[in-house]
């Protein structure tokens, strides 16, 4: 059964429209990266500056181990670091937000 993360990450001033412009269609070589290492879906959602991700994964830690050093996911961090007030360089634990409630 894959995992369900959420993350939340916030954007630069200024940069909503260039962070939706860069996703609008993500390099085919990272699409690759992302579902051989076990990503099924990802979603995200902009309120102003915040974005928030759900990702489905068989192994969220698992996932960020392969792609840490990935040519395809290195330069798409440095892009992202461009555009985002935190820059994820995939170096620590990062497990998501904690789930408090869920309708089930």
């Amino acid at each position: 059964m894959p995992q369900r993360v959420a993350l939340h990450t916030r954007l630069k001033p200024g940069k909503e429209a260039e962070y939706e412009s860069v996703h609008a269609v993500i390099p085919p070589e990272l699409d690759t990266a992302l579902r051989e290492a076990g990503v099924r879906s990802w979603r995200i959602w902009r309120d102003g500056r915040d974005l928030f991700h759900v990702v489905e994964v068989d192994d969220y830690a698992a996932m960020r181990n392969a792609l840490r050093d990935h040519a395809a996911n290195i330069p798409w961090q440095a892009r992202m670091a461009e555009l985002l007030e935190v820059e994820d360089d995939y170096s620590g634990t990062d497990s998501g937000i904690s789930l408090v409630w869920e309708l089930p």
